[in-house]
């Protein structure tokens, strides 16, 4: 008992400190709105301190990735199991895109939003500038996968590439049985310094989240908030009754949860997203925040990055309504065929986004360039508000990566399920100073999870 008091002492006042975090990040949020309407010429200068602060985030991604996923499935004792989380995954994900692209179908088809718009000279070359900026094709993204070097995955950044080598080193400390597990503890003390560094970063979330929201406040104005509200409302209804209705009833049907408690669980987050328009920020904090959840650290280690790449609900709604909206704002509509067309090599070509801000507007050009070049012209239409919509795509890319993880776990027998409701209904607070689940009174006991069977024998033989 002595033992379990010394360990949640400490943490309530820390809790304390970053629920005041949180309350400042909302504060910031609405003195940058303020600032970009009053002074947006100097709004629009603050860009670089929320570009900084998404950039030290983004830091921090593939070191978190490579240690969970290297801890997971070097701990498993049966590859067989990894390959089926990600087979599971991987199926849920092209599922769900099809879903997010017909939904996104009708409701473009319903409203037609681009009714009534106008395109000039200098609207036409934003498209194929950002048709340029996308990527190639299919080829090229797998290619891509494979980093020049096992240390340029983590200098570069990429997420599938850092997945990979950590798969690869995961699976080759699993080869090597107990000779690995000294490896396996140096893993796991570097995923707390990560972790302990990413916390630290985070104090420096309201000051992001002011000059993020100011500067696209200042970029944008109410001039293109108005002139193009309709796409706009109606994609966030769209996300929003995609996450409430779609998204909810497979988790309930399929966990016997609800989503509600999910996203209040994840609540600080979508503040965090919402602040920076960029789902990467969270993703070090969903890693942390899944583990904690009870799902297993290999299923969470395998989807979460996966689904970053590949489960962009938001996206693929963005995609399919932005389509129907420049094909409507310029006289060309598409006939249903087109329309599928054009939105399944989206749906590939999307792959890789990541919800990084301004990678819609890409793949969104590219698509129309390789189907239907005329539209092209159009883009410039959408760009205005995109960064409004980017936020959307985020959010919706979140809470679908959120659910995923969680269906899967459920799926393969790696979720512990009372803890799930405890944590849900607020007996298991989330350790917001450390990020992880085990603190320095628990890792012997935490350790044994982590090594497999080869625990049970003697550590110093």
């Amino acid at each position: 008992m002595a033992e379990s008091g010394t360990a949640t002492t400490p943490t309530a006042p820390k809790r304390d400190r970053t629920h005041y975090l949180y309350i400042a990040v909302i504060v910031a949020v609405l003195l940058g709105i303020a600032v970009g309407f009053i002074w947006p010429d100097f709004a629009k200068e603050l860009k670089p301190i929320g570009t900084g602060f998404v950039n030290l985030i983004k830091m921090m991604i593939s070191p978190i990735i490579f240690c969970t996923i290297v801890l997971g499935v070097g701990s498993v004792r049966k590859a067989a199991k990894i390959g089926k989380v990600g087979g599971l995954a991987l199926g849920y994900f092209i599922v769900m895109s099809m879903v997010a692209l017909a939904i996104g179908l009708v409701v473009g088809n319903i409203l037609h939003p681009g009714d009534g718009m106008h395109l000039t000279e200098a609207t036409k070359e934003v498209g194929h500038t950002a048709a340029k900026d996308a990527a190639e094709g299919p080829v090229d993204f797998i290619l891509g996968v494979i980093p020049t070097t096992m240390v340029s995955a983590f200098t570069e950044g990429e997420v599938l590439q850092t997945l990979l080598v950590a798969l690869l080193v995961g699976f080759a400390l699993q080869a090597m049985g107990r000779s690995g597990e000294p490896v396996l503890r140096g893993v796991e003390h570097i995923q707390k310094l990560v972790f302990r560094v990413l916390g630290m970063i985070m104090w420096a979330a309201p000051l992001g989240a002011f000059g993020a929201m100011a500067a696209v406040i200042g970029e944008t104005g109410m001039d293109a908030l108005q002139a193009l509200a309709t796409i706009m409302v109606g994609f966030y209804v769209t996300c929003a009754l995609f996450v409430g209705i779609v998204l909810a009833a497979i988790l309930r049907l399929a966990t016997g949860f609800n989503i509600f408690a999910l996203l209040k669980y994840l609540g600080r987050e979508f503040l965090l997203i919402l602040s920076t328009s960029s789902s990467e920020s969270a993703l070090p904090r969903l890693i942390a925040k899944m583990e904690h959840l009870g799902v297993s650290r290999p299923v969470v280690g395998i989807t979460v990055p996966t689904g970053y790449s590949f489960n962009l609900d938001g996206t693929m709604i963005y995609l399919t309504m932005a389509s129907l909206f420049i094909a409507d704002a310029m006289d060309q509509p598409m006939s249903v065929g087109q329309q599928i067309g054009l939105l399944l090599f989206m749906m590939i070509a999307s792959k890789g986004a990541a919800g990084v801000s301004g990678s819609g507007i890409a793949v969104l050009a590219s698509g129309l360039q390789s189907h239907k070049p005329a539209l092209v012209d159009g883009v410039g239409l959408i760009i205005g508000i995109d960064r409004f919509m980017s936020e959307a795509r985020a959010l919706t890319n979140f809470a679908g990566n959120a659910v995923a993880t969680l269906l899967i776990g459920t799926w393969t027998g790696e979720v512990d399920r009372d803890r799930v409701r405890r944590v849900l209904a607020g007996e298991v607070p989330f350790d917001e100073r450390t990020l992880l689940d085990t603190t320095e009174d628990d890792e012997a006991e935490d350790m044994p999870r982590l090594r497999g069977e080869a625990a049970k024998e003697p550590v110093g033989t």
